[in-house]
């Protein structure tokens, strides 16, 4: 089977078109949707309301309050030092998988299928999945603790339940072994891998972001989005985790259509798509998404044909 010699030109971004995070926190809607946020608003140096973002407290219950805001979340916590996610940038990916969809499974009419490799304690992903495009989730998590956190919110919200479902991964070496069965069909994958590739890694990372935002010299890191060992590192780090996945996609090339990842650091990209062309996959796309001053971007590629890509989902 013929491959593309390189992926298509980087699509590149702002906020997406539809999401609901394009303008400026409403502290005053948010607050009226959650009461405890008015706790942690402040006037900043600038004369405009804000929280403290270097506290874990403020950044989760802005969360809660986004999700309840937005999406019509009524329950949602996490356990003390599990990953608090940016919901802008985890939305942004939802909306460019949702076209990519759009795009490559024209034939697709009933509810899209999605595999979440990671889903964590905060279930982020399946939530603004099932909640702007009624998509159903197969959420793969190795942490009982997070299992259990986002099995709690999903019984605690009428408007998750039947749409997602938690599969436990048993084995840390693994990503898709375990967690797919032949039986399954998943229009797509979606992922955020750890990103350091060790513990002193992620907190070396965290003391220069902190300096940087701040002038600081702090000896303690402080993960301000909090996060355990698994959300935040691996043997390896980032480039690492995705080879594995690039590995084991191959042997669920007909189980998924479209598989992707987030790549956080842009010089793992030229690794991952010479990885990629070596293995016999038909398409591959990269999307570039702005969130402030921040760039982010996904990977993803299939291994179907033309025609099993046009007649996905019949």
């Amino acid at each position: 089977m013929n491959h593309p010699p390189k992926p298509h030109s980087p699509i590149k971004s702002n906020l997406h078109p539809r999401s609901k995070h394009r303008e400026r926190y409403d502290f005053a809607a948010l607050i009226a949707s959650c009461a405890s946020l008015k706790l942690f608003v402040q006037v900043n140096q600038f004369g405009d309301e804000s929280i403290d973002f270097f506290d874990p407290l403020a950044v989760k219950t802005l969360n809660q309050a986004l999700l309840q805001h937005f999406y019509g979340i009524e329950y949602w916590d996490i356990p003390a030092d599990f990953l608090t996610p940016p919901i802008p940038g985890r939305a942004d990916y939802v909306h460019y998988l949702a076209d990519l969809i759009d795009r490559e499974l024209p034939a697709k009419k009933n509810k899209i299928h999605c595999l979440d490799i990671g889903v964590g304690a905060n279930c982020i992903y399946p939530i603004i999945g099932v909640r702007e495009y009624n998509w159903q989730f197969v959420g793969a998590e190795i942490e009982p603790k997070a299992l259990e956190a986002a099995q709690k919110i999903i019984d605690s919200n009428s408007v998750l339940k039947g749409n997602i479902e938690l599969r436990p991964q048993s084995n840390s070496k693994r990503i898709f072994k375990g967690i797919i069965d032949q039986k399954d069909r998943f229009d797509v994958t979606i992922c955020n891998p750890p990103f350091h590739a060790s513990k002193e890694d992620a907190e070396s990372g965290t003391k220069r972001k902190i300096k940087n935002l701040t002038s600081q010299k702090n000896s303690k890191a402080i993960l301000n989005f909090g996060g355990q060992s698994n959300e935040l590192w691996c043997e390896g780090g980032e480039a690492s985790f995705i080879h594995q996945m690039l590995q084991e996609s191959v042997l669920f090339s007909h189980n998924c259509a479209w598989f992707s990842t987030l790549v956080s650091k842009k010089e793992n990209l030229r690794g991952i798509v010479k990885s990629l062309q070596k293995l016999p996959i038909t398409k591959c796309q990269i999307v570039e998404m702005q969130q402030g001053n921040k760039t982010s971007r996904f990977i993803a590629w299939s291994f179907l044909s033309e025609k099993e890509l046009k007649n996905w989902g019949k």
